[in-house]
């Protein structure tokens, strides 16, 4: 077997096709293979799948998989043939995608190095230019998110998350029922809901389908929901609703440093987040602090009651209870808090609404990670599209056509 055969063998190049000449030469080293089309072979017009003769060809070149340690190159004059019907078109070559400098097998490595790699630093190890991985990259993930079925989604939850430095955020839509990123958009703007009801429509589903909608208390989502899904109830994220007590007790913590108490200095982390996440050292610190100074004690009390009320087994008795909460917080002498029981009044149905859906916002914050971790593969990204591309790749949950290398 001559080195021809055998890497016509190799390449599965099937009986219209064979390796007419190897090379190996250049500094560095790398390996073309030419290939040609057998003489006399008729081709399929794309479009009426006629046989066709040979009119004219075009030479073209493709990346392949690495021969050992050597760069590999396929070499190839493409037919075009001429159709009776359709006219003049350059044949499909059965080892590279058409517009593609890459062979299927290359492209289905860097898919694979991808999903583990920025693809700056694969560009690198494949000594490519990384504006022609993101074009595969774009293609087979537009490709998927294109076709996925969005028919079945009932409820989603809604947030935003940072794109660049400079306040420049993105929204971010999430199946709230299989944690699967649909949309991401620019901006953070009522019309980033109807960016999503449009989407929704075009994957074979429809707005009246949404159930229930989970968000934090921003007027801008809040009116895109109303406009666009207004079958759909809002849930306000009781994740959201903590960080606003743990603000509240903050300020309160902060009048009391105003007001000269030198025992707080370096406390803010045992007064922050939930008693069971903190030392032994930073619970008894929390404390005394809170015996020392009723003020913050009464704080303290308020932010841990507001958790508890979540806890509620049933709507009636944590409207109930809410109710109650609202009224000490009203009568604490507290501004903070005074100021987040009247933001609990004006968002009621979408707080309570919590209590017969028990939705949150849980899912989306940890696939927000996940796009971070996806903004640093796209580390240096020109567009928001190279962002969008990432963050789909790695929280889409899609089905990609990649071609399995063999």
């Amino acid at each position: 077997m001559t080195p021809e055969e055998l890497f016509t063998a190799a390449l599965g190049l099937g009986r219209q096709w064979r390796v007419a000449q190897c090379r190996f030469e250049g500094e560095p080293k790398r390996l073309e293979l030419r290939l040609e089309h057998v003489p006399g072979e008729h081709f399929e017009c794309p479009h009426c799948r006629a046989l066709c003769g040979v009119h004219d060809t075009i030479e073209r070149r493709w990346r392949h998989l690495n021969f050992f340690q050597y760069r590999c190159e396929l070499v190839a004059k493409v037919p075009r043939i001429w159709c009776r019907e359709d006219g003049v078109h350059q044949v499909q070559v059965p080892w590279a995608r058409e517009g593609s400098g890459f062979t299927l097998m290359m492209e289905a490595l860097m898919m694979v190095l991808s999903a583990e790699m920025p693809v700056d630093a694969m560009a690198d190890l494949l000594g490519e230019h990384d504006t022609r991985l993101w074009r595969v990259l774009m293609h087979y993930v537009e490709q998927a998110h294109a076709k996925s079925d969005w028919s079945t989604v009932r409820r989603i939850a809604v947030d935003e998350t940072s794109a660049r430095r400079g306040h420049r955020y993105v929204t971010t839509v999430l199946d709230a029922e299989n944690s699967r990123l649909l949309l991401m958009v620019e901006g953070r703007s009522a019309e980033t809901l109807g960016a999503f009801a449009k989407a929704l429509r075009e994957h074979g589903g429809d707005p009246s389908q949404i159930e229930a909608i989970a968000m934090d208390m921003s007027p801008a989502y809040v009116k895109g929901a109303t406009e666009h899904f207004p079958q759909a109830r809002i849930v306000f994220d009781k994740f959201h609703l903590m960080v606003l007590a743990g603000q509240a007790l903050d300020e309160v913590r902060r009048e009391l440093q105003r007001e000269g108490t030198p025992e707080l200095k370096g406390a803010l982390w045992s007064l922050r987040g939930n008693t069971w996440n903190l030392t032994q050292e930073r619970q008894a610190q929390r404390k005394n602090l809170c015996r020392q100074y009723t003020k913050l004690g009464r704080a303290m009390s308020l932010r841990e009651t507001l958790q508890a009320i979540y806890a509620s087994p049933e709507r009636q008795v944590g409207e109930a209870e809410l109710q109650w909460w609202c009224g000490w917080a009203a009568r604490s002498r507290l501004s903070p808090f005074r100021t987040l029981a009247k933001t609990i009044r004006q968002h009621w149905e979408g707080i309570l609404a919590y209590f017969d859906t028990r939705m949150t916002s849980a899912a989306i914050e940890a696939v927000n990670g996940v796009i971070q971790l996806a903004k640093r593969m796209a580390r240096g990204f020109k567009s928001f599209v190279y962002f969008r591309t990432a963050a789909y790749h790695r929280a889409g949950k899609l089905t990609l056509a990649v071609p399995t290398i063999a």
